[in-house]
């Protein structure tokens, strides 16, 4: 008989193991590699493109994004309102993105309407034609979102800490500036598309209640495909940060100031790096995180702070960013730092600890529940080529490390000197 007394707590039970699902690998016949997630219960698939077309490979800023952002506009047998039309009728969703590594097309998609969207799917990533009057919309478009951010502190903020970390010449640090909008044309996206979305630099993802005659589908849309003779931008750069540690871009109009604080690191191949998570979660990583709890709720400083740990394919970097008022941005700053510093000089307690490693398990939990999130999570995993135990060591770095390395590593990663600063304000 169950018990429905609300003065008894419920029974706390602590995760201990969890069973991810391993997913198959199939090659097509132009050996893409295809990876099935075959655990949906209803007659539904995601299926996600990844190609190696992020803003890393690019030679000219924004031709990654519009290249990636125009695959939809038009193509050889398919004008944009035919794509979006089909896409619709068949109750179907498709999206396009870009990072700095890579670049996706996602679809989905009921599974008895495969065979109708699928040519559709082959001719946006192999057969796009990037109309001129779509592009001069693009690009209009983009160019006044672009100056709108400009005016926001938060914005200019984040681009501008990029280039302190990585240097101005570095894909992940390059500023855009208004005339860069005006650059982008047919040619340049035409290249870029045949050098980069390649089958030789494709993996797929596919995920949901996968129906068996989906490979040969695949295979008769985009296994025909062959490698490109094009040449590639190897992706590779030094990274060259700035000199200056401590820079602060004059806003006179500006309300609030927004504050970046952070530094190069490395990605989540390091052995550091999810010890590292479990450090930021208890400084800035989620709600009841000591930023919030100092510089919100008690100094009434900001209504949000956070820091981040962030994995690039060739680097990695930490900071800590928020908009505060503007007469107080010196203070918020002092307040991080001695955030910073506690956590350098005692050890954190352990109710704190465990209330930290319960929410991240428990996030962890909800970040594979159902096929689409095991997707992102596999994601994760090919893109660094990583085993599949990494989040098995994830998640027995979460349940064994102690005060003492959080310290530790507190005192070796995030030493003040070695940090860079960044204010946008007055």
């Amino acid at each position: 008989m169950i018990d429905l007394n609300r003065n008894t707590q419920p029974e706390i039970k602590l995760v201990s193991k969890i069973n991810l699902h391993q997913p198959e690998v199939v090659h097509l016949q132009n050996e893409i590699p295809v990876y099935l997630i075959n655990t949906g219960t209803q007659d539904l698939v995601k299926i996600e493109f990844i190609f190696n077309a992020g803003n890393r490979y690019e030679k000219e800023v924004l031709v990654s994004r519009f290249s990636n952002k125009m695959l939809k506009e038009g193509t050889k047998n398919f004008s944009s309102n035919e794509i979006a039309e089909k896409i619709d009728y068949y109750g179907a969703h498709l999206q396009c993105s870009s990072e700095k590594d890579n670049a996706y097309v996602t679809l989905y998609c009921l599974n008895k309407h495969l065979e109708k969207i699928l040519p559709v799917i082959e001719e946006v990533i192999f057969k796009p034609v990037f109309p001129e009057k779509e592009l001069q919309i693009l690009k209009q478009n983009q160019k006044q979102e672009f100056i709108v951010n400009s005016e926001k502190v938060k914005y200019v903020a984040s681009w501008n800490f990029n280039e302190l970390l990585f240097g101005k010449d570095h894909p992940y640090g390059r500023l855009i500036t208004g005339e860069d909008f005006e650059n982008v044309d047919l040619p340049k996206l035409v290249n870029f598309h045949k050098e980069t979305y390649r089958v030789d630099k494709c993996k797929i993802i596919i995920a949901g209640k996968i129906p068996n005659n989906l490979v040969e589908l695949l295979n008769k849309h985009i296994g025909i495909y062959g490698s490109s003779n094009y040449n590639m931008n190897t992706g590779e750069f030094s990274i060259k940060s700035e000199q200056e540690q401590n820079k602060h871009i004059k806003r006179d109009n500006a309300i609030q100031s927004a504050v970046r604080i952070g530094k190069i690191l490395f990605n989540k191949k390091h052995p550091d790096f999810m010890k590292l998570k479990v450090l930021n979660t208890i400084l800035g990583g989620y709600f009841g995180s000591r930023l919030m709890t100092n510089i919100r709720e008690e100094k009434g400083y900001t209504y949000g702070i956070g820091s981040v740990l962030i994995s690039l394919q060739q680097s990695g970097y930490f900071f800590i960013t928020s908009e505060v008022g503007a007469d107080v941005t010196q203070n918020a700053i002092d307040e991080i730092y001695k955030e910073i510093s506690k956590l350098q000089e005692n050890r954190i307690p352990e109710t704190e600890l465990n209330l930290v490693k319960n929410y991240m398990l428990g996030s962890f939990l909800r970040s594979i529940d159902g096929p689409f999130a095991l997707s992102e999570s596999l994601r994760g995993l090919i893109e660094y080529d990583l085993h599949n135990n990494f989040y098995e060591n994830f998640i027995n770095i979460i349940q064994n490390i102690s005060t003492e390395e959080l310290r530790s590593l507190a005192c070796k990663y995030f030493d003040k000197d070695s940090l860079y600063e960044l204010r946008v304000g007055r």
